[in-house]
């Protein structure tokens, strides 16, 4: 009922923000003459705070029609490579003829699927593309997927990741952002188990909550504190009509930006107050920049619930994954399978979601991974959101990201080259072995006095 409510609170809100954009408008009327008075001035800028904070948030797009390569302007599209149910692959495309034929690593950016949309990840993405071939998963909203198409669960999750690296092809590096770090590694090891002759060539995890038992935060602490029973009747809710996925159980997405909200309730007001004087002042730029913010901040998707309600289950209360306990599909989870995949883990000083040491963790799992194919980086001075996005993501973080990626593909082609190498050994060994069972035989390779051995002729 919740979220019928919710429904109906935006109807009924709709003639109110008409009258209030009619208002807003008359007094921003530049023949007003009260536009240029104080009073008509604070008058319009709470109009915009209104309109703001009630206004419904869309998806957004990511907006990038450019990349900078070597010092050239790129021009960049979007493509689905590829469709399924619950979630599109989008592949952005450098248009060739202006950057000419590259060689770039490919890099699949998993984008969380917690509430928001895969826009969150813009600043990941524009920092990564100048110099790598880049797709990044888009989560699609549950209200919007028809109940026929049938459920989505973590497992399913797992599935969709393992489907993507395979699609890629070999060589792919995978970058999973917070809440799909724990799903990247299951599927990462589940590949490994399978010894599938395409397995990621590294494994990048940002503050994902691979153990939620190091330095819990509050949302941990949450998580721990209600049973799935209370999630299940508190959170969970079906799509109203008249949306695609009408009936579908879901956690709805304003739930999610409720409990962020309220995390950081007095932030959120602060910069609300802020953005009301800046619009006083005329501070064109400091309003842009919150704009900017709340639009992608603001916009959120529904999940799932039985993605949802297991996620809580089995990664914030009974961590069966730490404590190697989880099953994908009827068989254990079992991280100490991966070999071919190299580990590199990175976390925020300050971040108040994903304490540190919790996505270190994966270190600890990842038992045969060698060592000198395992990184774990803290970044100073930033929270959650400083991991992927802002000045020390795109001047630390991706800097490491980068080195860590060209290290593997160099190391894995030099381990190619040593093995094509090795091979005509490999074929001269095999010849000396079967030798001696030539001379049994009588070969006529061997003469009466045992000279023109074979192993000496094919020495020579």
């Amino acid at each position: 009922m919740n979220y019928y409510a919710y429904e109906m609170a935006h109807a009924f809100m709709s003639p109110v923000r008409f009258g209030v954009q009619a208002l807003r408008n008359t007094l921003d009327w530049p023949l007003n003459p009260m536009a240029y008075t104080a009073a008509g001035k604070n008058m319009v800028a709470a109009c915009e705070v209104f309109e703001s904070i009630t206004r419904r948030y869309g998806k957004p797009e990511f907006g990038i029609k450019d990349v900078s390569v070597n010092g050239i302007d790129v021009p960049v599209h979007e493509e689905i490579a590829l469709a399924l149910p619950f979630c599109n692959l989008i592949h952005f495309v450098r248009d060739e003829t202006k950057s000419g034929k590259r060689n770039d690593p490919k890099v699949l950016i998993i984008a969380p699927m917690s509430g928001h949309y895969a826009t969150l990840l813009r600043g990941t993405v524009e920092a990564m593309l100048p110099e790598h071939e880049v797709y990044i998963t888009d989560w699609t909203d549950a209200r919007n997927v028809p109940i026929a198409a049938g459920r989505f669960d973590f497992d399913d999750f797992v599935e969709y990741l393992t489907h993507f690296v395979r699609f890629i092809g070999e060589d792919t590096h995978v970058l999973a952002v917070c809440q799909p770090a724990v799903p990247a590694l299951v599927a990462t090891a589940v590949m490994a188990a399978r010894h599938e002759d395409i397995q990621p060539a590294s494994l990048i995890l940002m503050g994902g909550p691979i153990d939620t038992r190091r330095n819990p935060t509050k949302v941990n602490e949450l998580a721990a504190q209600k049973s799935i029973a209370w999630f299940e009747q508190n959170v969970v809710m079906t799509v109203p009509f008249p949306h695609a996925g009408f009936m579908r159980p879901v956690y709805p997405g304003f739930m999610q930006l409720t409990g962020f909200m309220t995390m950081n309730l007095e932030r959120h007001m602060n910069a609300h107050v802020e953005l009301f004087n800046n619009l006083v002042k005329g501070d064109c730029d400091s309003v842009r920049q919150h704009q900017t913010f709340y639009e992608e901040y603001l916009s959120v998707m529904d999940l799932t619930a039985e993605f949802y309600l297991q996620t809580v289950q089995t990664v914030f209360q009974e961590h069966l994954l730490p404590d190697r306990r989880l099953m994908h599909r009827g068989e254990l989870v079992d991280c100490s399978a991966i070999t071919k995949t190299a580990l590199m883990t990175i976390e925020g000083e300050r971040d108040d979601i994903c304490g540190l040491g919790q996505t270190e963790a994966a270190h600890d799992l990842c038992t045969s991974v060698p060592s000198d194919e395992k990184v774990h980086y803290v970044q100073a001075g930033v929270g959650h959101y400083g991991v992927f996005n802002g000045t020390r993501w795109r001047t630390e973080i991706q800097p490491r990201i980068r080195e860590f990626i060209r290290d593997v593909n160099y190391k894995h082609r030099s381990n190619e080259q040593a093995a094509r190498a090795s091979r005509p050994q490999r074929v001269l060994q095999d010849a000396l072995d079967v030798a001696p069972e030539w001379r049994k035989k009588g070969s006529g390779l061997n003469s009466a006095n045992g000279s023109h051995a074979p192993e000496t002729t094919l020495a020579k």
